[in-house]
């Protein structure tokens, strides 16, 4: 599981590299262990724009990011139920540029080749939001494709399973226990309670029943049992139908399965479970190359996002030109506190009117908003995600 903090603050006529040093040595000396790993975070030099643009390109970016981690978390979700849950697998397979998740956080890089910095933020942000979206679609598309195939499959084999009362009669019944092409006989597929499959009473049952012709086909462990009976006509010169509420009198507690015979149904229904079985591994294939390849290019759109966003509200809160150190921050387990306390320590000071203006509103949309959350003196976007 990844979670991270990414700040930056104000160089603050510090080099970056001194400011990152600063974090490190605030977090390292604590105890046995340091309170948190540290690594800068290098983003660019981007273009900036009118500070009013960025303010609206601000909120948008909220919702960007928050759909991009969506997106994230679906292609994890997908992976996991395609690889059965097996966490050693999952997390071997999914990758971002040949690197786990966790190591490409740490040690990210703009991918000038894909996303220009000499672009208006606004189109990078909207390329990127494309991207995502066209990926949401196709992956929509091909797990709904392959859910069906796998549902397909598992409705036929649910027709093979089951007590006999109920389930397909094609690998249960064979070509001698019927009479076929008779002007005078037909069979009838009785499904009985295995209890009571002992008994001789089919024979005697029903006048129309030849005598004896009861056979004992199959049973399961539901407690039923195949039994056909052919019924002769001896008097009329073509077969009789019998009402379904005389058979059901005569058979009470009985299922009368209605099942005509072909000698290809077997076959043929070993032929569609094969089909789907190779249309359901095919569908599996595609999808896993496709989940693998869609989350390592989702997860770079998401970390440039959380790029974007540190940029634009760090122009926003400590004005032009850009000038600040972001770093990746990852909290030991349970030192969650502790990182906050040293961080607000060492930059809670340097606040400056800004800062307190940029506090206040946030208090105030906290409030209206009916959701308690902490202003920090430093540009802080939290980065999770679970693999």
């Amino acid at each position: 599981m990844g979670n991270y903090w990414l700040i930056s603050v104000p160089s603050a006529g510090s080099t970056k590299q001194e400011k990152l040093n600063l974090v490190k040595a605030a977090l390292a000396e604590h105890g046995a262990a340091p309170l948190a790993d540290v690594a800068p975070f290098v983003i660019p030099d981007l273009k900036v724009g009118t500070l009013d643009s960025l303010v609206l390109l601000s909120d948008d970016l909220a919702k960007v990011d928050t759909v991009a981690e969506a997106s994230v978390n679906k292609l994890i979700d997908t992976m996991k139920m395609l690889l059965n849950n097996d966490t050693n697998q999952v997390q071997s397979t999914l990758v971002v540029h040949d690197k786990s998740p966790d190591a490409y956080v740490k040690a990210f890089s703009w991918n000038t080749m894909k996303y220009r910095v000499d672009k208006p933020l606004r189109e990078t942000v909207e390329a990127i939001q494309q991207e995502v979206s066209h990926v949401d679609t196709m992956m929509k598309t091909r797990l709904s494709t392959y859910n069906q195939c796998k549902a397909n499959l598992i409705a036929l084999d649910r027709k093979m399973m089951g007590n006999l009362a109920v389930r397909s009669l094609v690998d249960v019944v064979k070509k001698e226990h019927f009479v076929l092409d008779s002007e005078y006989l037909t069979t009838l597929l009785i499904a009985v309670p295995r209890c009571e499959a002992g008994d001789g009473s089919y024979n005697n049952t029903f006048s129309l029943i030849t005598a004896p012709s009861r056979h004992f086909l199959s049973s399961t462990r539901l407690s039923f049992s195949q039994v056909p009976v052919p019924d002769f006509v001896p008097d009329l010169p073509r077969i009789v139908p019998i009402p379904p509420m005389t058979l059901h009198t005569c058979f009470p507690f009985r299922v009368l399965r209605e099942h005509k015979f072909n000698e290809k149904d077997l076959e043929n229904s070993r032929k569609q479970r094969a089909d789907l079985m190779a249309m359901e591994k095919e569908q599996w294939s595609q999808l896993l190359r496709l989940t693998k390849t869609n989350f390592g290019e989702i997860f770079s759109c998401w970390l440039h996002i959380k790029a974007i966003r540190i940029f634009v509200e760090s122009v926003l809160r400590h004005g032009l030109p850009p000038d600040f150190m972001s770093a990746v921050i990852e909290p030991r387990h349970k030192q969650e506190k502790k990182v906050r306390d040293q961080l607000n320590a060492l930059f809670g000071e340097h606040r400056g009117k800004r800062d307190k203006q940029l506090e206040q509103e946030f208090e105030e949309m906290s409030l209206l908003a009916g959701v308690e959350k902490e202003f920090y003196a430093y540009v802080n976007f939290p980065l999770a995600f679970q693999i």
